[in-house]
């Protein structure tokens, strides 16, 4: 009987996470040949006819006054410098006051990092990179923390709606609600019908990314009509400035709140403005930017199971040698994975159990053996220290490796269980 698993021959299984992190390692980079092509199509002519527009102005400008070309090109690298200092031909805030040294902190602990303000003196630098160090690190903290709330919020709302649709969906066309020995007649095969329990119940991802999607529009629009009416940039570009700042790309060529006085407009109210939908986008932006990983994830785990290949190279009704333990979190069938998922406690007792007959029957240790046991032992020590961290230890079985969305760092993390997709019920 043929087993499917992605398998090479002597090396057994291929371990899930490996497969995933190579087809994800693959799409970015297919991706950024695509943007990179798209781009030059795009960008490529216009930045030629930039050049030719400079070649004439340049030569006229030199001919006009009688100037040659080097003393005008160290004047140009003169302007070049001081314009990395701040200095700008039309008259701007100060950079290094406490406004304006406020406001560069702000790009640089969200890592939007324009680039229209940067430190020039040793001591400014040298202390950029231990302030960044920290201000990065409790900010992406923040988002995490702002994300989890935002999800809990969301749930909370739309199992709200559910309950109140599933509540409706049991009431007869008379108004005459149904009983319980009716909803139990209702039940499927398994015995849960509409009358099932809906303390499990989870939102789907797409859900979640649909409201954050709307957010994140929603904000984006009104912040680019008041840059449009502050800034005086056309509504596009205005939404342009809103995803490159938001999503902390950070170009730099297009930046907010830099004039002295706005005429006709309160300076302190647009800047105050300036400020709260900044922090409103970025946080918006981040969350639909974790949701979609989900999304992407959800994505390789189906290509790697349309990739599953029969197993020509092994042993017949297996996918493993019957004297070698199988590994755990392959790519492997789901009556596979059901029938034996052991956890790091249960290969640490298999192994022990292995060492302990062939030490009685004299066997030499393999160094092979020598460094599973070690890999093993680490596996469990990273369990313990993982579950002193959070404060109680993870629950193991199978079902939470059956998604594929067990465990994760970060937002990951956070996310996890939260959704019917990332669910361990699933």
């Amino acid at each position: 009987m043929a087993c499917r698993s992605g398998c090479c021959c002597g090396s057994g299984p291929i371990n899930e996470d490996n497969a995933r992190f190579l087809l994800l390692a693959l799409f970015i980079i297919i991706y950024l040949l695509c943007g990179a092509a798209v781009f030059s199509a795009l960008e490529q002519p216009k930045e030629r006819e930039a050049k030719e527009r400079w070649a004439q102005r340049f030569e006229h400008f030199s001919q006009k006054y009688n100037l040659s070309k080097k003393d005008l090109n160290n004047f140009l690298r003169n302007y070049e410098e001081a314009n990395v200092a701040g200095i700008r031909v039309d008259t701007i805030r100060p950079r290094w006051d406490f406004t304006g040294a406020f406001y560069f902190v702000g790009t640089v602990v969200s890592t939007i990092g324009f680039g229209m303000t940067t430190p020039a003196t040793i001591g400014g630098k040298v202390f950029l990179m231990f302030y960044g160090l920290l201000g990065c690190a409790a900010t992406i903290l923040f988002f995490n923390l702002f994300l989890e709330r935002v999800i809990t919020v969301i749930a909370f709302v739309l199992k709200s709606c559910h309950e109140r649709r599933h509540n409706k969906a049991v009431l007869p066309q008379n108004g005459r609600r149904v009983s319980e020995g009716d909803r139990a007649g209702e039940a499927g095969p398994g015995g849960v019908g509409k009358g099932e329990d809906l303390a499990g119940w989870k939102p789907s991802v797409y859900c979640v990314m649909l409201i954050l999607g709307a957010a994140a529009i929603l904000v984006s629009c009104c912040a680019s009509l008041m840059y449009s009416a502050a800034e005086g940039w056309g509504y596009l570009d205005s939404l342009y400035f809103c995803f490159v700042a938001f999503s902390t790309i950070g170009f730099g060529d297009m930046v907010s709140s830099q004039r002295v006085v706005y005429e006709g407009h309160a300076t302190t109210a647009y800047r105050l403005g300036n400020f709260l939908f900044i922090l409103t986008g970025v946080c918006c932006i981040y969350s639909l930017f974790n949701v979609i990983s989900i999304v992407i994830k959800q994505v390789l785990n189906w290509l790697l199971r349309r990739l599953e290949a029969p197993c020509r190279c092994c042993f017949p009704r297996r996918c493993h040698h019957p004297h070698r333990h199988p590994r755990r979190n392959v790519v492997a069938p789901g009556h596979l994975r059901a029938r034996r998922d052991p956890s790091i406690e249960t290969d640490a007792i298999n192994e022990s159990e292995t060492d302990t007959g062939r030490r009685m029957s004299g066997e030499m240790i393999s160094m092979r053996d020598f460094l599973a046991a070690n890999k093993v032992n680490l596996a469990i020590m990273q369990k313990q220290l993982s579950e002193m961290a959070v404060g109680h230890p993870r629950q193991s079985g199978s079902s939470s490796r059956q998604n594929g969305f067990s465990g994760g760092v970060g937002a990951l993390g956070i996310m996890n269980n939260r959704l019917a997709e990332t669910s361990v019920d699933r």
